[in-house]
Parts: structure tokens; C-alpha cells; sequence
């Protein structure tokens, strides 16, 4: 019963770092914190969207785990949280070793055709 429950929770997980991921804007807030740590207000500037519409993207960003927010005196300041992405990469793994196996298999087609020609 207790892996059910884990598992469970991970799919819980992963379905809401899978939604937040869906939302361009919120796609572009994690590219722009990937580089550095940014204000809310710094982040307004580089989208385009008024201030609350960032700020319940971050909402949605921090309830999923992508980000962290931190008080700096006045200032939230926002960093990526990059472990969360950590279940999608572990559930993509299967399909990118698919496709790895599929090109390769394609590379030796593609080889072997051109030693057969010359």
C-alpha cells in the first residue's frame, strides 16, 4: 500500500509540473530564471503581461515546485528549482532511449546502403 501511495503522489507531481510546463508564459518565466534569479517585476518586464497576470504564473510555478521564492528586505526574489523537473526526465527517459534505438537502427540502414553502392 505504501508504493501505491508513492506512486500515486509522484503522478500528482508530475501532472502538475506537466500543466505548469503547458503555459508559454510560464515556459518563458523558468527559461529567464534558469539563467538568474529575478523579481516578479523584472520578470513583468521581460513578458508580455501585466503584473498580477506574472504573479499568478509564479503561483502556479511555486505550487508545482519549479520555483522558490526567497525575501531579500522588500523584494521576492525567484530562483528555479530544477529537481522538480527530475520526475519528467525520468519518465521521458524511456522514450528518448526509443528514439535513440530507432536512429540508430536508421543509421545502420543508412549505412549499410551506402556501402552496397559503391
Amino acid at each position: 500500500m505504501r508504493l501505491r501511495t508513492h506512486l500515486v503522489t509522484l503522478v500528482v507531481i508530475m501532472d502538475a509540473v506537466l500543466q505548469a510546463l503547458a503555459d508559454p508564459s510560464r515556459r518563458t518565466v523558468l527559461e529567464i530564471l534558469r539563467r538568474n534569479p529575478a523579481t516578479a517585476g523584472e520578470l513583468a518586464e521581460a513578458l508580455p503581461i501585466a503584473r498580477p497576470g506574472v504573479s499568478r504564473h509564479l503561483r502556479v510555478l511555486r505550487e508545482a515546485g519549479l520555483v522558490d521564492v526567497r525575501q531579500d528586505a522588500q523584494r521576492r526574489i525567484y530562483t528555479l528549482r530544477p529537481e522538480a523537473l527530475t520526475e519528467v526526465d525520468d519518465w521521458l527517459e524511456p522514450y528518448r532511449a526509443l528514439w535513440r534505438n530507432r536512429l540508430d537502427a536508421l543509421h545502420t540502414e543508412i549505412t549499410r546502403g551506402k556501402k552496397a553502392r559503391t
